[in-house]
């Protein structure tokens, strides 16, 4: 087979079985991502090893497809940008931010104590921490919508400190990428924080005032898709020129595109055309792309305790550092908890910042596999910790005797 041939025929492999393991993951009570994930481990290294099949001779084939995964990353980041309402936000208080932002400082200092622990470097280390920090709270919102406790005071409160989180994450990961990646003094770290502020402050200001005047001109095009291409055009220049003009990762352009295009009034039409795109062809081969990349037979003797260390911190970190934030911000006990619980899934947030990581070389194939790991033991474990936690008060209401009616 030509070249040509085999992408199309490895894209056929790959989308399908993302799709129908995504499809068997919900009919098990799990989020698509899951399944999606698994798929790419079973066409991976780990098991089937699909691009050593005898008819895959295409060296290139590998590079494409991961070419293509990193579209879907820029496009995933731009899609969550669209779904963040900064006066919503705003409004989240105090609570949402302290667990937002508490939620984000304990992965980070406990993942650093735990690589160091196991004599990783100190940048390997610092990275796991940040590889940490991230959640994935559609997993928490999928289930909370399944309760019914959606739109309750700890729902709203999670959704708040999500957001927070997400911002955070973007920014530390970005930060930690353009420091990595080459300042070796005092005035090359300047001068990355500098790069990286002028981008921020430029981009959002020279964004907020052109994208919605470039929308209105779009939309007297007599050309098809007019605010559909204006919007992927600008999204993609903001993707490019984060990384060679701010010095910060191709997402962070593509998530603050996706804020400021939120604030136009062609925000659900942009957020309906992209996601059909991304998350019928890109986004599936992202996910998959996690497992294509992952081969889990790295995961020696060695590796174990490190990998449960890891798995044991990611779900502590979060119950502390987003249930103290929520106790400090006015919640309840139960409440803090609850909290806590619903940010500790990773997602695909927790796959997008390893994904940058190993792009950047700034971690090696095993961490990533613990990573991999990682994300699937907290985005199983979320929902049924979740599950618990919310039903737990009903069943001991159940038990106890009812109380007797004032008399009239």
């Amino acid at each position: 087979m030509t070249p040509f041939l085999q992408l199309i025929l490895a894209l056929v492999i790959i989308i399908a079985s993302a799709k129908l393991a995504g499809l068997l993951s919900t009919r098990l009570g799990q989020p698509a991502v899951l399944g999606e994930l698994l798929a790419g481990l079973l066409l991976g290294p780990t098991m089937l090893n699909m691009f050593a099949w005898p008819f895959f001779t295409n060296t290139h084939l590998h590079d494409t497809i991961t070419e293509l995964a990193e579209i879907g990353v820029v496009l995933l980041m731009f899609v969550a940008g669209l779904e963040i309402d900064l006066d919503e936000m705003r409004k989240s208080g105090k609570l949402a931010l302290l667990a937002g932002v508490l939620g984000v400082a304990a992965p980070l200092l406990l993942g650093l104590a735990v690589g160091l622990a196991f004599g990783y470097s100190l940048v390997g280390s610092l990275f796991v921490g940040v590889l940490l920090t991230a959640t994935s709270v559609s997993i928490s919102a999928q289930t909370l919508l399944e309760l019914g406790k959606l739109r309750s005071r700890v729902g709203l409160a999670l959704l708040g400190a999500a957001v927070i989180d997400d911002v955070l994450v973007i920014l530390i990961l970005s930060l930690f990428v353009a420091l990595a990646s080459g300042a070796g003094s005092l005035a090359g770290v300047l001068l990355i924080v500098a790069r990286m502020a002028l981008f921020l402050v430029g981009a959002t200001l020279l964004g907020g005032w052109i994208i919605p005047r470039a929308l209105r001109l779009a939309a007297r095009w007599p050309i098809s898709q007019p605010i559909l291409t204006t919007a992927l055009l600008i999204t993609l220049l903001m993707a490019w020129s984060a990384e060679v003009v701010g010095a910060v990762a191709a997402i962070t352009g593509a998530f603050l595109a996706g804020v400021l295009f939120a604030r136009t009034r062609y925000r659900h039409e942009i957020e309906r055309g992209v996601g059909q795109m991304a998350y019928a062809f890109f986004v599936p081969i992202f996910f998959a792309s996690i497992g294509l990349r992952t081969d889990a037979r790295l995961l020696g003797a060695q590796l174990i305790w490190f990998t449960l260390a890891v798995c044991a911190v990611a779900v502590i970190s979060k119950l502390l550092g987003s249930g103290l934030g929520a106790r400090l911000g006015g919640a309840t006990n139960r409440e803090a908890i609850q909290i806590g619980i619903g940010m500790i899934s990773r997602g695909e947030v927790g796959l997008i910042a390893a994904s940058v990581g190993i792009s950047n070389r700034i971690i090696n194939e095993e961490l990533f596999a613990v990573t991999v790991v990682m994300v699937l033991v907290t985005t199983l474990a979320t929902p049924l910790l979740l599950r618990l936690a919310f039903r737990a008060p009903q069943a001991a209401d159940a038990a106890q005797p009812a109380a007797p009616t004032p008399a009239e």
